[in-house]
């Protein structure tokens, strides 16, 4: 019973997109209707430049890592754990508080891994910067940093949170579909230049 309060404080938590929230702030409008429409940091980086996309990238991850650690410290584990950690992912996907329209999920998602098993969500980040220093291509880096954690959850020993981590790998690569496709194409924007 005490894993169900702690999914709905996740999902809420997770419901609280950094990304609108800094854009509002720094008067930069929302970044759903500029740039390339989704509230990340990578957007907010072109829209407002590297201190509003940090601002959002920390808040995003700091969404995933909380509720876990809060969740694992009072004693869940196992399935209801990685549920908590799928909440606050889906959150960040589907706010509550804005419209349910929010961003892909890959801050908070890099931040959820990082709580359930730090080393996996260090490989996790560390195969993210990697794919993104050679490719300038988010959406690449993370899609692949996403398919490759359920393997090393599984392989490190915790078969429930490779199970939510390979939802987690499905969902992020429905939401970057069109992206896939503009990576077929070419056309996916590099990281770090502007959208016309």
């Amino acid at each position: 019973m005490l894993a169900l309060p702690l999914i709905l404080i996740a999902y809420l938590a997770g419901s609280l997109s950094a990304g609108i929230i800094v854009a509002r702030v720094l008067g930069l409008g929302d970044p759903r209707q500029d740039g390339s429409g989704n509230p990340g940091a990578t957007n907010l980086l072109r829209l407002g430049g590297r201190r509003a996309a940090a601002v959002t990238l920390l808040a995003d991850a700091i969404k995933g890592v909380i509720p876990v650690l809060l969740a694992h410290g009072l004693g869940v584990d196992g399935a209801a754990l990685a549920a908590v950690g799928l909440a606050a992912f889906m959150g960040h996907l589907y706010p509550v508080f804005f419209g349910f329209q929010g961003g892909k999920g890959i801050a908070t998602g890099l931040g959820v891994m990082l709580a359930w098993a730090w080393p996996v969500g260090l490989m996790a980040l560390g195969c993210w910067v990697l794919m993104a220093a050679v490719f300038r291509l988010s959406s690449l880096a993370a899609l692949t940093s996403f398919a490759l954690a359920p393997l090393a959850l599984l392989a490190t020993g915790y078969p429930a949170l490779a199970a939510g981590g390979a939802i987690m790998a499905l969902v992020t690569g429905w939401r970057h579909r069109g992206n896939i496709q503009r990576i077929a194409k070419g056309t996916e924007p590099r990281i770090g230049k502007r959208q016309t």
